[in-house]
């Protein structure tokens, strides 16, 4: 029996996933916001210029929401469903002054990034003061967050496409050392197991997973042609103050992370907190 199971671990760690590369268009944009009208076409150049890696303006259709189109989240819903669109960008705590609190996306922006199959850029808060200097000037600096499983072949896609071509692409994945070492604990309680042994392999595994996937990644980006700089960043850590330091270290220009978990209706467990928290820099929810 034991040789069985010496020969499945074998043949399990032998598979290995591959990027599934794929061009993301991108054409259709909605821009939401809670300003004037006057405030709001001045908020709208300032995102186009920021997006100016997707194309000429002659490319791309840019639609404009101002904030005496809706009040209610139903309103907004509405609204977005009469688009047809590839990207909707917008901000927290529309109709809200709690942008001014690390402490929620405010409730519009809650619902619509669960209601709608649209990625939704989340924009610093054009009143508030606490977006990062280099914030929103353009995209050379990407950086993936993937979540429990690195294996998402749209984070990569998207980032790729918002990445500009002489830019930085950095692949991540950080496991929560909170969550190995309880398990650690509880193996170090379980006699017939080597607890040292059991966690240097089991370390070793979790972060050969992911480093497998963006090596692969890497080469088959290179493959179809793109140029970008692709690093990986595969560690222990607490998610929340690894992105903070690499926001500050790496001058980070974008944040791409996976929005929604099919087990349940509310937001990604692991994405929710970054984008209440890391309101600095622009993220991109899938």
């Amino acid at each position: 029996m034991a040789n069985v199971d010496q020969f499945e671990s074998i043949f399990r760690a032998s598979v290995k996933e591959r990027l599934e590369y794929r061009q993301i268009p991108i054409a259709s944009i909605l821009i939401i916001t809670d300003l004037s009208a006057d405030e709001a076409k001045v908020f709208q150049k300032r995102v186009q210029s920021f997006l100016s890696v997707l194309g000429s303006s002659e490319d791309l259709s840019f639609f404009l929401v101002t904030g005496d189109e809706f009040q209610t989240t139903e309103e907004l819903l509405q609204l977005t469903a009469a688009y047809t669109l590839d990207l909707i960008c917008s901000y927290r705590n529309l109709h809200s002054r709690a942008w001014r609190f690390p402490h929620s996306l405010g409730e519009h922006l809650d619902v619509l990034i669960q209601k709608t199959t649209t990625p939704v850029l989340i924009l610093p808060h054009p009143q508030a003061g606490y977006m990062a200097e280099h914030a929103m000037q353009d995209l050379k600096e990407v950086m993936v967050v993937s979540d429990l499983v690195a294996i998402n072949h749209d984070l990569i896609n998207y980032a790729v496409r918002l990445t500009q071509s002489t830019g930085t692409l950095f692949l991540s994945h950080v496991e929560n050392q909170y969550i190995f070492n309880r398990y650690m604990d509880a193996i170090g309680k379980i006699d017939v197991i080597d607890t040292e042994l059991a966690r240097t392999r089991l370390a070793e595994q979790l972060l050969k997973e992911p480093e497998d996937y963006f090596l692969s990644c890497t080469e088959i980006l290179k493959e179809h042609g793109i140029t970008l700089d692709i690093r990986s960043m595969v560690r222990f850590g607490h998610g929340l103050q690894e992105y903070h330091r690499q926001i500050e270290a790496r001058k980070l220009d974008l944040l791409v992370m996976h929005a929604k978990d099919e087990r349940q209706q509310a937001m990604n467990s692991i994405a929710y907190p970054l984008a209440v928290e890391l309101r600095q820099i622009p993220l991109l929810m899938i």
